[in-house]
C-alpha cells in the first residue's frame, strides 16, 4: 500500500518578509503621497484664489477695487489665505460698513458688503452714515449725483450725531412745506442755524429749536405774502420773530 504525500508546512519565516515588505512599501507610497499632496497644497499656482465673488449693496462700493486689493495683499494659494486679515482689509475700505468673508471650495472666496448708508456731508470733507458715523469717502455731491442728495452738516468734532440728529427732527417739520435744509450749523456753543433751500437763513439759538422752527413754520404763510426777498429769520425770541429782508429788518 503506497503511501499518500505530505503536504510542506507553511514557511512561516518566509510569509512574515512578504508582509512586512508589503507594509514597508506601503507606508512609503502613503508618505509620498502625503508629501504630494502637501507639496500641491502650499504651492500657490496649484491651488490658487480663483473666483472672488462680491454680493450685497454695491451702489458706491468699487467691486474690482476689493478684488484687486484682495490680490495684493493676499498670497494666490486658496488655502493659505488668511479670512480674517481679508475681512479687516475689506472693512478698512471707507464705503464699507461691515462685511463677511468666507472660502468656497475649490477656488473661490464669497464677500458679502453691508455699504455705508451716506446721510450728510459733514464739515465739507467727511460723510456721515445713518448712524451718524464719520467716515472719508472724499466726495461731493457731484459725485453723489444722481444717486443721492445730502445736506452740508457743520459742527465741532464728537457732534457728529447730535448734529444728524438735528437735522432729522427739523426735517420732519419742514415736510408740510416746499422747504428743505441744505446747510446747518451747530456752533462750538451749541447754536443752530440753518439755510433752506429757498436761501432763507434761520436763526434758531441754542434752546428750543425745534419749538423755534414750529414758530417759523406756523408764520410761514404770513411770511411768504410778502413782497419783498426774505434774507434771514430770527427767532431767538420768546414769541415772535424777526424777518431781514435783502435791505431792512421788520419785527412781526
Amino acid at each position: 500500500m503506497s503511501e499518500l504525500p505530505t503536504l510542506g508546512k507553511p514557511q512561516k519565516g518566509s510569509d512574515f518578509y512578504i508582509g512586512l515588505m508589503f507594509f514597508i512599501c506601503l507606508l512609503i507610497l502613503l508618505a509620498y503621497g502625503v508629501f504630494k499632496l502637501n507639496v500641491w497644497l502650499e504651492d500657490e499656482q496649484q491651488a490658487p484664489v480663483q473666483d472672488i465673488i462680491v454680493s450685497g449693496d454695491k451702489t458706491f462700493i468699487d467691486v474690482q477695487q476689493i478684488q484687486m486689493l484682495i490680490k495684493q495683499s493676499q498670497p494666490g494659494s486658496f488655502f493659505e489665505l488668511d479670512v480674517n486679515q481679508t475681512h479687516q482689509t475689506i472693512e478698512s475700505l471707507p464705503w464699507v460698513y461691515r462685511a463677511s468673508v468666507r472660502k468656497r471650495w475649490p477656488s473661490g472666496l464669497e464677500i458679502f458688503v453691508v455699504e455705508q448708508q451716506p446721510s450728510a456731508v459733514w464739515n465739507d470733507d467727511m460723510l456721515l452714515n445713518k448712524y451718524g458715523d464719520a467716515f472719508d469717502a472724499q466726495v461731493n455731491n457731484a459725485d453723489l449725483e444722481p444717486k443721492i442728495m445730502l445736506p452740508y452738516l457743520y459742527g465741532p468734532g464728537g457732534s457728529e450725531q447730535i448734529a444728524l440728529q438735528g437735522y432729522r427732527n427739523m426735517q420732519s417739520l419742514l415736510e408740510t412745506t416746499n422747504l428743505y435744509i441744505v446747510e446747518m450749523f451747530l456752533s462750538e456753543r451749541f447754536a443752530w442755524n440753518v439755510q433752506l433751500n429757498n436761501g432763507i437763513k434761520l436763526n434758531l439759538g441754542r434752546t428750543e429749536f425745534i419749538d423755534r422752527l414750529q414758530r417759523f413754520v406756523d408764520l410761514l404763510p404770513l411770511i411768504s405774502q410778502q413782497k419783498r426777498q426774505v434774507d434771514y429769520v430770527d427767532l431767538r425770541y420768546d414769541t415772535g420773530l424777526a424777518v431781514g429782508w435783502k435791505s431792512t429788518v421788520t419785527v412781526i
